[in-house]
């Protein structure tokens, strides 16, 4: 493929983040994707919907009946007139019945399935985000936003949106029947109407707004309580329990104050509806009560007229409060699509090349002229005129101090980043044309701060290679000298190690991350400060595991520990970001410039001799 055709394919992968949703309803058209699935439920709660609707508009015609015949007839004929239509109203509220229940039934049902799948979106788009996304984002907000915002949705899915169909079709409903009953009522009633909407509407946005800033003040408080929650030891260790617990107490204060001006809001404009829309319709039934008195109505149908305009009112009403319901989701889908339209400047090519089938020796590694600047620190550059050529089967160390540019080569070479300036080719292969999962598929990483996972021991370490057998998993941990403390553990490889790995010790959490990288196997190994907190008994014993690992394979190493600069084939020393001295142990030392300082600092040996 030419680079031509590369940097086509690079420009369609680069998406631009797009803008956020405005802070209105238009955001529920989000959600239309993830309604589109269920086209069959939602017919069939359409359906429910519609004979569940029509069943109520009939009430009242029934009543009109029963009024106007009935009572008006009297003797045997009216009786059963009577009869004939208290059957047909047990008849209709029998149909209502078995409708709302099936209405209820499936849009719960698709409330929860939208819910799910809405949630599994996200979560799937967020854990494709490179780092340059978490450096921004709190992972306490993104869980919030999974959790509390999507049960939002829910509710205006499950019920809020049935709610809504159901009263606007018993408001259309209504409204042509009061129109049948009476022309000159319903059209005062539908002025008045008209002008209590128009207050209604305006003071709807401040709740709209109040909404969104509620949800983000919880979101905040989400978010703070689960960076203290991992960080416990360290905040019990300094005594700040209570100013922690201080902290979240104002945070939660501050999210309770914007609920309760938002439940205020809420609870003005339920009553400006009631007292609006009622006080209309009370008015006109009040002139519909003398139109009876006049002779111009029947009592059947001012009875019909007031049952009407109380459906009319009543979804209303309910119209009113949904849209409440349907402020606060819109806010929360609003939130929902701003982390699925985060676009990660880090993707896979649409036509990605492959790697060359792998050798003995390992994987060979170039990088060319790289120059990198973090997107949160543009100002300063972490690496600049950096070029290394790595033969396969050949082991590095990396060495420099704080802030040199280790740990930021170790990212750019699994591309949680791309650099700005220069390539990197694995295998004569520039990363950046090859699929991510290809990529990281052939490197294998063992980070300075280990991550356990919430699981056993055996889980943990095959999470280096999904499908090995336990065979392999536990080969693996012999190699890595883990396999005998985690035999001493109550239930050996079936133990759990607890969250973040708290019932192990430092050493012990490196040597299950050790296992984890040699079960993965691949050609490229990066091993950044691997033994930083092993005792010395056991970095003997990792030592020489990483030492058998290495054969066959192509293996950086970040580490300032002597045994294992001292073994690798070649040194590389950064300072600022760009390579300042190259060569083994013995010739850095002699050559008594940073390397041979840094010696002197960390191993003790005299440069001047």
């Amino acid at each position: 493929m030419s680079n031509d055709q590369h940097a086509n394919l690079s420009n369609m992968t680069t998406i631009s983040s797009k803008e956020p949703p405005k802070r209105s309803l238009g955001a529920l058209v989000g959600l239309l994707p993830f309604l589109a699935p269920y086209k069959r439920q939602f017919v069939m709660a359409s359906i429910a919907l519609l004979i569940a609707a029509g069943a109520t508009l009939a009430i009242p015609y029934a009543f009109r009946q029963m009024i106007d015949l009935g009572f008006s007839t009297g003797g045997i004929q009216g009786a059963s007139h009577i009869d004939l239509y208290f059957l047909a109203l047990f008849g209709v509220a029998c149909i209502l019945g078995v409708a709302t229940a099936a209405r209820f039934y499936m849009v719960s049902w698709l409330g929860e399935r939208v819910t799910a799948d809405l949630r599994s979106a996200v979560y799937s788009h967020v854990v494709t985000q490179s780092p340059q996304f978490f450096e921004t984002t709190k992972t306490g907000e993104v869980l919030s936003r999974i959790t509390t915002d999507t049960t939002l949705i829910q509710a205006l899915v499950g019920t809020s949106i049935s709610m809504a169909l159901r009263n606007g079709l018993l408001f259309i409903g209504g409204l042509a029947m009061l129109f049948i009953t009476s022309v000159k009522l319903s059209s005062i009633i539908i002025v008045m109407l008209a002008l209590v909407v128009l207050p209604i509407v305006f003071y709807g946005r401040r709740v709209r707004k109040l909404s969104r800033a509620s949800q983000d003040r919880v979101a905040d408080a989400s978010a703070m309580a689960g960076e203290i929650l991992n960080a416990m030891p360290t905040v019990q260790a300094f005594t700040h329990e209570n100013i922690e617990a201080q902290r979240f107490s104002v945070s939660v204060e501050n999210a309770f104050g914007t609920a309760m001006e938002r439940i205020r809001a809420r609870s003005v404009l339920t009553m400006m509806v009631i007292l609006l829309v009622f006080g209309a319709i009370v008015f006109v039934l009040w002139l519909g009560a003398h139109a009876v008195v006049q002779g111009r109505m029947s009592g059947g149908e001012l009875g019909q007229f007031i049952l009407y305009a109380a459906l009319l009112a009543g979804s209303i009403g309910a119209l009113a409060e949904v849209m409440g319901d349907a402020q606060r989701a819109a806010g929360a889908t609003e939130r929902l699509l701003e982390l699925l339209s985060a676009q990660s400047p880090v993707q896979s090519v649409l036509l990605p090349d492959t790697l060359p089938p792998r050798t003995a020796q390992g994987a060979a590694l170039t990088l060319e002229n790289i120059g990198f600047r973090y997107p949160s620190r543009p100002e300063s550059a972490a690496l600049h005129g950096l070029s290394l050529d790595i033969r396969p089967g050949e082991t590095v160390a990396v060495v420099g101090p704080s802030g040199a540019g280790k740990t930021t080569l170790f990212q750019l070479l699994l591309r949680f980043y791309d650099p700005q300036q220069g390539s990197i080719k694995l295998d004569g292969v520039d990363i950046k044309y090859l699929d991510l999962h290809t990529l990281r598929g052939a490197i294998g990483i063992v980070p300075q701060d280990t991550v356990i996972f919430s699981a056993n021991a055996m889980e943990n370490i095959r999470y280096g290679r999904v499908g090995a057998s336990d065979d392999e998993v536990i080969a693996a941990a012999k190699m890595a000298a883990a396999d005998e403390f985690i035999v001493r553990l109550p239930e050996g490889y079936q133990s759990f190690l607890g969250e973040r790995g708290v019932r192990l010790s430092g050493g012990q959490r490196q040597r299950i991350a050790i296992a984890r990288a040699l079960l993965k196997n691949p050609p490229l190994l990066l091993l950044d400060e691997a033994t930083s907190a092993l005792d010395a008994e056991s970095e003997r014993a990792v030592q020489g595991a990483l030492e058998a690992a290495m054969v066959g394979r192509t293996t950086l190493v970040i580490a300032h520990r002597l045994a294992t600069v001292q073994r690798a084939d070649r040194i590389i020393v950064l300072e600022h970001g760009h390579v300042v001295e190259s060569g083994t142990h013995t010739e850095l030392v002699a050559q008594n410039g940073l390397y041979a300082s840094l010696a002197a600092l960390q191993f003790n040996i005299n440069t001047e001799s």
